[in-house]
């Protein structure tokens, strides 16, 4: 039987320097990505340092916006009231992922950094590059109903899982992250990575930096802003494809969009090229149809994942639709 040494960590400052100081240490939250992955024999740290205990789990009003604990239970967040008012898409995405149960137990930093749920990655008896780099990509030629359609290599056409992550997107979040040489804010957007070469590696973080909190901040967009998402059945199910939009319109213009998708790269995908179509003009859904073609022109389909285009198109359409009816 293996050894795993477990810690439990005080504060901040020691569960870095423990993880930083040796390379098979891992984090362990709310545990409902790693736990599992240690039962299926994708994950073998030799360490594991507890962080669930730490005074990570408030969500505080600031002077812009919000700072959310990393250690903030997925539930409680989605019920804040602050969080209901000032970032719908938040509360929504977050009440569309996982179970009731989970959504209980799952934290804020956690949700962020989950693994993907490729079925070859979750089955350690095929090849998988994300799991054993160069060994190959099972998904290539294997079931592919969830692959990506943008931002893929010949390495991984894996998807990020994370409802919450997509709405963060749209929201503009800052993560704050502490690390043996103190603290930075790390942009969603460039928290996650496209798989390239290397598909192993899930986000920009180095070994020992520690999510401790999530900064958003509030505006009339924001106010204004909703997720929705296409899946095989109604509850606990992963995103097909997924949207987050954030939209303020002032007399009948486009003052602020933000979109970002879920279910069609290895990271949320923001449509930055369809934001900046749809910017200074009125709305209607031919404008946004054909602003999200130009987003998806670098998109690449196979026969499994043909859908997702139109898919995502109706979905994103609707959203933006409805969000401009709601607004003043």
């Amino acid at each position: 039987m293996r050894e795993l040494t477990y810690v439990r960590a005080t504060s901040a400052a020691e569960a870095v320097a423990a993880v930083t100081a040796d390379p098979h240490a891992r984090y362990l939250g709310g545990g409902t990505n790693l736990v599992d992955h240690l039962k299926l024999g994708i994950a073998s740290p030799e360490v594991l340092v507890d962080v669930s205990r730490l005074p990570l789990d408030a969500v505080e009003e600031t002077e812009r916006g919000l700072r959310i604990g990393a250690a903030v239970r997925n539930s409680d967040l989605a019920a804040h009231p602050l969080v209901r008012t000032d970032f719908p898409a938040l509360s929504r995405a977050l009440l569309s992922g996982a179970s009731g149960q989970i959504r209980n137990q799952a934290t804020t930093a956690g949700n962020l950094l989950q693994r993907t749920r490729c079925v070859y990655f979750q089955d350690a008896s095929t090849p998988c590059n994300k799991r054993e780099p160069g060994s190959g990509c099972s998904a290539l030629e294997g079931y592919g109903r969830y692959n990506a359609v943008l931002g893929a290599s010949e390495s991984c056409v894996t998807t990020h899982p994370s409802d919450m992550a997509v709405a963060m997107s749209a929201l503009d979040a800052d993560v704050v992250v502490l690390g043996p040489d103190g603290e930075r804010r790390v942009a969603l957007d460039d928290l996650h990575r496209l798989p390239g070469a290397h598909p192993e590696r899930d986000t920009t973080l180095a070994h020992g930096e520690l999510i401790t909190a999530v900064e958003l901040t509030r505006s009339p967009a924001t106010r204004t802003s909703t997720y929705e998402k296409a899946r095989d059945r109604a509850s606990y199910a992963f995103a097909l494809v997924s949207v987050a939009v954030a939209l303020d319109v002032v007399d009948g213009e486009v003052a602020d969009v933000r979109i970002a998708w879920g279910g069609v790269a290895h990271k949320p995908w923001r449509a930055r090229t369809a934001e900046s179509l749809l910017r200074g003009g009125g709305l209607d859904e031919q404008r946004v149809r054909d602003a999200v073609a130009e987003e998806l022109r670098a998109s690449e389909t196979g026969l499994d994942t043909a859908f997702k285009v139109p898919m995502l198109t109706g979905i994103t359409a609707r959203a933006v639709l409805r969000l401009a009816g709601a607004t003043r």
